[in-house]
C-alpha cells in the first residue's frame, strides 16, 4: 500500500519548497540514531556547535551472544531512546518546543527493527511539534563528520573516504555532500565484523567499546615472552579494488581448530597478525584508489577515515604512514574524527542533515526506512 505524503499547509510544506528557508538565528537540530545497538541522541546547531551528545550502549546485553542480538537490541532501544532524548535536551539546556528547529534521524542502512525505533520517535516528535524532518544515510553521516570536526580547515571535494565499521567496509570517492562513488567494498564481511569475530575466537572480554576494541587493546599488551612465528594471513584480491575480511577470520578459526588451547604468546601473535593484515588491506586499496583517480584526471588532496574501526590507534598510525608516502604535489591531508565521533552517534546525523534543512529539502512524516541503502544511490533514494 502506498502511503500518502504529509500535505497540510504547515511549516513542513513550506520547507519542502526549492528555496531555502529564512533562518533568523542559528538552526538547531535534535537528531536520533539507533541503527545497530547504540541508542543515541544529540543536539547540534549550524554555528556549528555540538550542544549535547548522548550515547547509551548495550554491551552488557549482547556480550553473552558474542554480537548484536536484534530482538534484544530493539528492546534496549525502546527502553533507552526516551532517556537519550531527555538527556540530550537537558544537557543542551534547551526547550524542545522553543529551541529546536528540526528533527533528524537515521533512515538507513542498518538493522530494520532497530532503525524503526529512532524513525518512529523522530517522526512522532516532528509531527506533534510541527517541525521539519530529515532522514539521513548512516554512512553519509560518517563520511561528512570531518567537515564538522575540522570545520576551520575541512576536507575539500573531491576526497577519498574509507568508511570502516561493523556493518561496512567502503572506499568512496566523495564529490559533494550527496554524491559518492563506491570504488571498493567487500563481497563477504566487514572489517569491523571480522575484528569482532576474531576477538571472540581468542576469548577476549569486551571493553566498554565492544569486542573489536578489546582485540586492539589485547594487541597492545606488553610482554617479555617471545612470540611464535605463525603462518602469514592471506592478502585477498591483491591488486584489485575489493576487500575481503572473511578470509582473515577463517584463517584464525582454522589455526585455532588445529591448535586448541593456545598459550598467551600464540594468542597475541594471532591477534597482532590479524590486525596487521586487516589494516594492510586498507593501505593497499587506498593506494590503488589514488592511482585510479590519477588515471581519471581526478586530483585528490584529502582522505577521510571514519566509522567505528577508525578509532583504532594502530589503523590511524599505519594509514598516516601510508598517505605520507604518496607522491603528490602537496602533502595529502588525512582526517579522522575524534574517537567518540567515529563510533555510532547522533551528532553526525544532525550534521549530515543540516544542509538539507537549510535548503528546505525535508522529508514527509510518512517516509519509509531503508535498511539496505547503497550510498551511491543516495540522490535517487530521497523521499
Amino acid at each position: 500500500m502506498r502511503l500518502l505524503r504529509h500535505s497540510s499547509p504547515s511549516r513542513i510544506s513550506l520547507l519542502r519548497h526549492s528555496s531555502p528557508p529564512s533562518l533568523p538565528r542559528s538552526f538547531t537540530v535534535l537528531a536520533l540514531e539507533s541503527s545497530a545497538d547504540d541508542s543515541c541522541a544529540a543536539v547540534v546547531s549550524d554555528a556549528p556547535r555540538i550542544l549535547s551528545n548522548v550515547v547509551i550502549k548495550q554491551n552488557s546485553i549482547h556480550e553473552v551472544y558474542g554480537g548484536i542480538h536484534p530482538m534484544y537490541a530493539i528492546q534496549g532501544h525502546q527502553h533507552n531512546m526516551p532517556l537519550a532524548v531527555k538527556r540530550a535536551l537537558t544537557e543542551a539546556n534547551l526547550d524542545i518546543r522553543k529551541d529546536i528547529d528540526g528533527i533528524a534521524y537515521t533512515r538507513g542502512p542498518g538493522i530494520g527493527g532497530c532503525l524503526s525505533v529512532c524513525s518512529n520517535a523522530a517522526k512522532s516528535l516532528a509531527a506533534v511539534l510541527d517541525l521539519p524532518l530529515v532522514g539521513v544515510h548512516h554512512m553519509q553521516a560518517h563520511a561528512l563528520t570531518p567537515l564538522l570536526t575540522s570545520y576551520s580547515n575541512p576536507p575539500k571535494f573531491p576526497f577519498l573516504t574509507l568508511l570502516v565499521s561493523g556493518g561496512h567496509t567502503l572506499l568512496l570517492l566523495a564529490t559533494s555532500l550527496t554524491n559518492f562513488r563506491i570504488l571498493a567494498t567487500t563481497p563477504d564481511e566487514s572489517i569491523g565484523r571480522a575484528f569482532d569475530k576474531v576477538s571472540r575466537l581468542l576469548g577476549l572480554s569486551w571493553t566498554a567499546l565492544g569486542p573489536g576494541a578489546a582485540l586492539e587493546q589485547f594487541c597492545d599488551s606488553p610482554t617479555d615472552l617471545p612470540l611464535p612465528s605463525l603462518p602469514p594471513y592471506p592478502r585477498p584480491f591483491r591488486g584489485h579494488l575489493s576487500f575481503s575480511y572473511s578470509s582473515l577470520h577463517s584463517h584464525t578459526e582454522r589455526f585455532l581448530a588445529a591448535h586448541p588451547d593456545p598459550d598467551l604468546p600464540t594468542r597475541l601473535a594471532l591477534a597482532r597478525g590479524f590486525q596487521s593484515a586487516a589494516v594492510a588491506q586498507l593501505e593497499e586499496k587506498l593506494l590503488l584508489a589514488f592511482a585510479w583517480c590519477a588515471g581519471q584526471g581526478i586530483h585528490i588532496q584529502d582522505v577521510v577515515v571514519s566509522g567505528g574501526v577508525a578509532s583504532n590507534t594502530f589503523l590511524r598510525h599505519r594509514l598516516a604512514e601510508c598517505v605520507s608516502k604518496i607522491d603528490a604535489p602537496a602533502p595529502i591531508n588525512l582526517s579522522f574524527p575524534p574517537p567518540s565521533l567515529c563510533t555510532d552517534n547522533a551528532v553526525m546525523i544532525a550534521w549530515a542533515s543540516m544542509h538539507r534543512f537549510q535548503a528546505g529539502d525535508t522529508d514527509p512524516y510518512t517516509i519509509e526506512l531503508l535498511p539496505k541503502w547503497d550510498i551511491d544511490t543516495l540522490n535517487a533514494s530521497s523521499s
